[in-house]
């Protein structure tokens, strides 16, 4: 009689592929711990084939531009809502060898799951690329000029050319055949590229930031108006990287010049007393 094979070998051969002869030998195993295995692998396995059908939907895009032989790009920005710091926008092109099934928007990743994947996708693109519009510049052009700037910036960076782009519910001035897609993070595994490599490029910028201006929480507000950074802008006022058009912003913008004027009538009654 052959002696069964144990609860912990059949673990560990679940976990290495196993053949469809040894699933039904081990569903033959009148063990309750044998079948609770087999069940909770068929649940893993039906989760890894639906994330693949996901993902396999959301590289029709590319996978069409493929087949003519044509090489794209997906744009994306963050950094439009918040009173702080730059717009940013990444270009990111992919080919069929990429095949990371957890790239999606960036807003629906962890912040954990975000960073985990950020080393991975720059590893396996074939090209990414970022442009940054500071606070002064959204001021001149308007936020959403400014994200387009930035998208621009982003693929002119690009270290290799592109026939087209997938951008991201917008369009941006250059030549080149568009895709406006509304909600194209969610819907190009391109663009949910480029979103995740722009959120984290920002937050970096923003942590940085937080060293320069403290008390405005930038490090983990991003620049958004939370009620630290409404609380910051009340303390200490406005700071070079505020953006000065935005609404939140501007009642403090006098409060911010009264002061600065005020310190430098002290400095100059030390500088020339009397």
């Amino acid at each position: 009689m052959t002696k069964a094979e144990t609860i912990s070998a059949i673990k560990l051969a679940l976990a290495a592929q196993p053949t469809a002869a040894d699933l039904v030998r081990w569903r033959q195993d009148d063990r309750i711990g044998v079948q609770k295995l087999l069940d909770r692998y068929e649940k893993q396995q039906q989760k890894q084939a639906e994330k693949l059908a996901a993902f396999q939907a959301r590289l029709s895009f590319e996978r069409d531009a493929w087949s003519e032989g044509l090489v794209l790009a997906g744009v994306d920005e963050v950094g439009r809502g918040p009173l702080a710091g730059p717009v940013v926008a990444a270009a990111v092109v992919i080919d069929e060898q990429f095949d990371l099934l957890a790239v999606h928007d960036s807003k629906q990743l962890s912040e954990k799951a975000r960073l985990a994947l950020d080393a991975a996708i720059k590893e396996e693109v074939v090209a990414f690329a970022f442009g940054v519009v500071d606070a002064a510049d959204i001021d001149t052009l308007n936020i959403y000029e400014a994200s387009r700037v930035a998208m621009k910036q982003a693929i002119e960076n690009l270290s290799v050319q592109v026939d087209g782009l997938l951008i991201d519910a917008m369009t941006v001035d250059l030549p080149l055949p568009q895709e406006k897609l509304i909600k194209g993070d969610d819907r190009s595994i391109s663009i949910g590229a480029a979103s995740i490599l722009a959120k984290n490029f920002r937050d970096d910028l923003m942590a940085a930031y937080a060293v320069d201006y403290p008390g405005y929480g930038f490090d983990h507000n991003a620049g958004y108006g939370t009620a630290e950074h409404l609380a910051g802008l009340a303390a200490y006022g406005v700071t070079p990287i505020h953006r000065r058009t935005f609404a939140p912003v501007k009642q403090y913008l006098a409060k911010t010049d009264l002061e600065t004027v005020e310190k430098r009538k002290i400095t100059l009654c030390n500088v020339f007393p009397g």
